[in-house]
């Protein structure tokens, strides 16, 4: 593996040296509307994302509709409700997805997806998608990865409760299969996260012994973990969005409105270009400043001849004159001149 690898989707260079890809995912707070998702599409490319990602499945694509317990949630914002019956609400319909992807290149804005199974796999390749997403819970489908991966464009793999082992698999079984290159996003699959359980710091691990560029698919409140993990390293950023929360909607409660994935947007990217480099030389910026560093100067009149003291020189604000680490070797010598007080203490005004 490289040891600064990057990946390239639609044109965008992503990794290592890279400004962060934040990613807006619509998920299923289209509630039923094509009209809604449209308007998302547009409420998110005027935040600043770097690409939108929906999510191409039915309910029977992805799930049964049985009447039995391990098909029934329990606990968390979907408790009681049936598998077949939250995905029948979240799905995005394949039938919109052309005004969607045609939307979103009106708009200037990268689109793709996550395919749950290989019929939108297919849909997706013949709409052109740049990317195919695997979830958190599809990165054990091996079969599906490849699948995807055979398409010749790259993957982003969710790693939410995988394991080292089944992370590597993962990781390669798209790359064998062809991937133009695998992005991996270290994800706790709770809905919402909490901060305590984000663990960012897994982003830097992951990318030691993975050997692809790491990010976040992000499920806690706020932009506090994000930015968090651009600081550490991760070269992607994956949050969920939805027009208000107050709306309603299988994913609100966790996704940021529009005013808030900006501020997510911008916070990420300025977190990015702090991190600059190691440096310990004056900045251009910072030359100005030099002047309000300390230095020795003449604190009243001094004739010449006359001794340099503590009581006629010392070490104030701005910084014209000698270093102050050159105090103890001026003290006690003659002056070379008559110095008057306020002057910035000189080597050739010392005896």
């Amino acid at each position: 593996m490289s040891s600064t690898p990057e990946v390239e989707i639609a044109g965008r260079k992503i990794g290592a040296g890279h400004e962060p890809f934040v990613i807006c995912e619509l998920s299923g707070n289209h509630n039923g509307s094509l009209e809604r998702a449209l308007t998302m599409i547009d409420a998110a490319a005027e935040t600043g994302c770097d690409a939108i990602k929906i999510q191409t499945y039915t309910a029977d694509t992805i799930t049964m509709d049985v009447d039995r317990p391990e098909f029934r949630i329990h606990g968390g914002l979907w408790d009681g409700r049936s598998l077949y019956e939250l995905y029948q609400e979240a799905h995005t319909p394949f039938e919109w997805h052309p005004a969607l992807f045609k939307r979103a290149a009106e708009r200037g804005v990268i689109l793709f997806s996550s395919p749950f199974d290989e019929t939108a796999v297919d849909l997706l390749a013949d709409l052109g998608a740049p990317a195919y997403k695997i979830a958190s819970f599809e990165a054990v489908d091996l079969p599906l990865i490849r699948y995807a991966a055979a398409k010749g464009k790259p993957l982003i793999i969710s790693t939410g409760m995988a394991n080292r082992e089944e992370m590597v698999a993962a990781r390669d079984a798209a790359l064998e299969a062809g991937a133009a290159g695998v992005i991996m996003l270290h994800c706790v699959s709770s809905y919402p996260a909490t901060f305590a359980d984000a663990n960012v710091r897994t982003v830097t691990d992951m990318a030691e012994w993975l050997g692809v560029p790491i990010g976040l698919s992000d499920h806690t409140p706020g932009t506090a973990a994000s930015v968090a993990a651009v600081a550490t390293g991760a070269c992607a950023i994956e949050k969920h969005f939805t027009l208000a929360r107050a709306d309603g909607g299988p994913d609100a409660a966790f996704s940021l409105e529009p005013d808030e994935f900006s501020a997510l947007v911008r916070d990420c990217k300025d977190a990015w270009r702090a991190l600059g480099q190691a440096h310990y030389d004056v900045l251009g910026s910072e030359r100005g400043s030099l002047l309000f560093r300390r230095s020795l100067y003449v604190t009243c009149d001094v004739r010449a001849g006359e001794p340099l003291t503590r009581a006629n020189i010392r070490s104030i604000r701005p910084g014209n004159g000698l270093p102050p680490a050159d105090l103890e070797a001026v003290l006690g010598r003659p002056a070379a001149r008559d110095l008057a007080r306020g002057e910035p203490l000189a080597w050739d005004m010392v005896g």
